[in-house]
């Protein structure tokens, strides 16, 4: 008998396959077929710094006039494009963790300390198992340097570790210049786990117009190889759980990045795609793969790939970049 079970963020799952932060779980409806088709844990869509600052100052704004924010209003969402408000979020955590038995998983998604933190706090109290903490920040301002902002983004997650009893795992980008040293950083501020890697969704430009085109393009397996370098990078170095996030659509490529080191494994795009039940043939697929193979749990598998294995990672790295290059035959 295959055994997929899996330890992630101190909860013992039944396999690794967990649906990720998306429209997946908004209703209660939805939530529930992703428990009936097997989910071990559910991970709800996030909530935002700008619009739990936004939601704090509308008695501010209310006072003034309408058009005192406008460049503010012009680029940011309006509130009445969120799927939740900020309470409205909390209700339907509460909501959600009556309806299912499976760990729940909130997520709170910004970059900079400040009052937005305290829902942290309250998303714990709304019910919360654990809390899943997308650290997107994209600087653009030259006077702001790297170590500030992996400064920051530390803060951030030991104010957030201080105030919650919950484990806390921080999703991350792979936009660092040591993402080695700065994910070690994240493990001594408290963090119990690192999910790899949140998604950019880049804006095109209309040369006509001179309009910003915006739109969101599910992923796909060629986004995984990225995930599994640094999976295998990390593997070993730091105490808490690895998360892999994106480009995961079947079950070979979950077996792929738990030989990478992972403990866990989101899926999004392809239950887009596919629906809920895809978690059911993903799994099987798991399954089927491990008994021709011969494996008969996930432990012993977990970071067999990783550079933890060789004695030069770095190495290793430089030697497989070179043999890439200097291989290549264009036809």
């Amino acid at each position: 008998m295959t055994n997929l079970n899996t330890p992630y963020l101190g909860f013992d799952l039944s396999h690794p396959l967990i649906p990720g932060a998306s429209p997946l779980s908004d209703t209660i409806d939805a939530v529930r077929r992703l428990e009936d088709a097997g989910a071990p844990a559910i991970t709800l869509r996030s909530l935002f710094e700008e619009q739990i600052e936004r939601d704090q100052m509308a008695a501010l704004r209310a006072e003034t006039h309408e058009q005192s924010f406008a460049e503010a209003l012009t680029f940011f969402p309006t509130p009445q494009s969120f799927v939740f408000g900020p309470d409205e979020y909390l209700e339907h955590l509460r909501r959600v963790k009556v309806a299912v038995s499976v760990p729940v998983i909130a997520s709170l998604n910004g970059a900079t300390p400040g009052g937005w933190l305290e829902y942290a706090q309250l998303m714990e109290h709304a019910g919360a198992d654990a809390l899943e903490l997308n650290l997107y920040r994209v600087a653009f301002d030259p006077a702001l340097s790297s170590q500030a902002v992996e400064r920051e983004a530390v803060e951030v997650v030991r104010e957030v570790v201080r105030i919650v009893k919950i484990p806390v795992a921080v999703k991350l980008s792979p936009f660092y210049s040591s993402l080695s040293q700065f994910a070690l950083q994240l493990d001594e501020a408290g963090a119990k786990g690192l999910v790899l890697f949140n998604r950019f969704y880049q804006p095109d430009i209309d040369p006509e117009t001179l309009d910003l085109n915006r739109s969101l393009h599910l992923s796909d397996a060629r986004e995984l190889p990225l995930r599994l370098r640094w999976l295998g990078a990390l593997s070993g170095q730091t105490r808490g759980s690895l998360a892999v996030s994106g480009g995961v659509h079947s079950g070979r490529d979950a077996i792929k990045a738990v030989m990478a080191g992972a403990h866990g494994v989101q899926v999004v795009s392809a239950l887009l795609q596919h629906g809920p039940d895809h978690l059911k043939a993903m799994r099987k697929q798991m399954e089927d793969w491990m008994g021709e193979f011969e494996w008969e749990s996930l432990e012993p598998m977990r970071g067999n790939m990783s550079l933890k294995r060789c004695p030069d990672p770095a190495a290793y790295e430089r030697a497989n970049y070179v043999q890439m290059l200097q291989s290549f035959r264009p036809h």
